[in-house]
């Protein structure tokens, strides 16, 4: 399919300012002087998009559902039960890089785009990213930011994910997706990841404002971790804003305004350098947008987060209330 989005600034639609869209698809406030892709499509606008396409650029839909194993939930499986219709299962495991003792890292760009070429990915698609969490969005914003990661910044996600695009009594289909594969080229920007080595000299030097996305008990070391091995605490100097605060009970994005206020809450100034982390790279992708659709288009992520820093640290290294960190 394809399409020709909506209420575009130049004329082949490809870039704008990072804009909520209103239910009609189209933008509503201005945010910033840069022009950047719409950060968030509704269901509205996608359901008009896949039944009516348009001359244009092509949309390609990704399921990227990607859940903790103590949830004991097949991604993959739920796709083949129900997904949007036309959409393609965006493995966030499998598109990694394998020799990582680290979950899911980055790919090398030749991998990845390798990967979403065999989607049907290529490098004129308009990609639209939703998961199907309770939550509404949870690891989708993990696939927008490694699309943005590698150079492609044609990219959104469905505002609500999967879990509203059905309560809003949109259709569903089943079954695999076999997609046509195409070329895709991919190049990483390197100033959208952090390494260890960045975010230990950071400890002392404060180049940039350190932001973790997992919920409040794990960052202060009184919530378990998921993952066996690892304790809960968090990085020196960093601070927290739990990626469901960037979300409304019904599982949409907050207003820029809304998010602007988390991020003052915790004196965090975006007109500074921000780095995202979390458990293992997954939410911390939720800082991001929230920071893009403030009009801040350069935060970037912590890949190895949580879990290499604990791997890592020296015990001082470790902030936690709890257990911590010892020889």
């Amino acid at each position: 399919m394809s399409v020709t989005p909506p209420s575009s600034s130049d004329p082949g639609g490809a870039r704008r300012k990072p804009q909520r869209l209103s239910e009609s698809g189209q933008d509503s406030g201005a945010m910033s002087q840069q022009f950047l892709y719409r950060a968030l499509v509704s269901a509205k606008w996608l359901s008009e998009t896949i039944k009516s396409p348009q001359a244009g650029q092509a949309v390609k839909i990704l399921d990227a559902s990607w859940y903790l194993p103590k949830m004991k939930r097949d991604p993959r499986h739920e796709f083949e039960e129900h997904h949007i219709p036309g959409a393609a299962f965006f493995d966030i495991d499998l598109c990694s890089d394998r020799t990582s003792p680290y979950d899911h890292m980055l790919p090398s760009a030749d991998d990845f785009a390798e990967y979403v070429g065999k989607l049907g990915v290529g490098n004129d698609s308009h990609v639209v990213v939703y998961d199907a969490s309770d939550q509404g969005l949870f690891s989708a914003p993990r696939v927008w930011w490694m699309f943005r990661a590698f150079g492609h910044h044609a990219v959104s996600l469905l505002d609500g994910g999967l879990k509203n695009w059905q309560r809003e009594g949109y259709p569903l289909s089943s079954g695999k997706n076999r997609a046509v594969p195409v070329a895709f080229h991919a190049s990483l920007d390197k100033s959208l990841v952090k390494t260890h080595e960045d975010i230990e000299e950071n400890i002392e030097s404060r180049r940039f404002q350190l932001v973790d996305a997992r919920p409040a008990g794990r960052f202060r070391g009184t919530e378990a971790e998921p993952r066996e091995g690892i304790e809960p605490g968090h990085i020196p100097g960093s601070v927290n804003i739990p990626f469901l605060d960037f979300l409304t009970e019904a599982g949409f994005e907050k207003t820029p305004e809304a998010i602007r206020s988390l991020f003052q809450e915790k004196k965090v100034d975006l007109s500074k350098p921000v780095v995202a982390t979390c458990g293992s790279g997954v939410t911390a992708c939720h800082v991001t947008l929230g920071a893009y659709l403030c009009g801040k288009p350069d935060v970037a992520v912590y890949d190895g987060a949580w879990v290499e820093w604990y791997m890592r640290a020296r015990p001082g290294e470790v902030i936690s209330e709890g257990k911590g960190k010892t020889l």
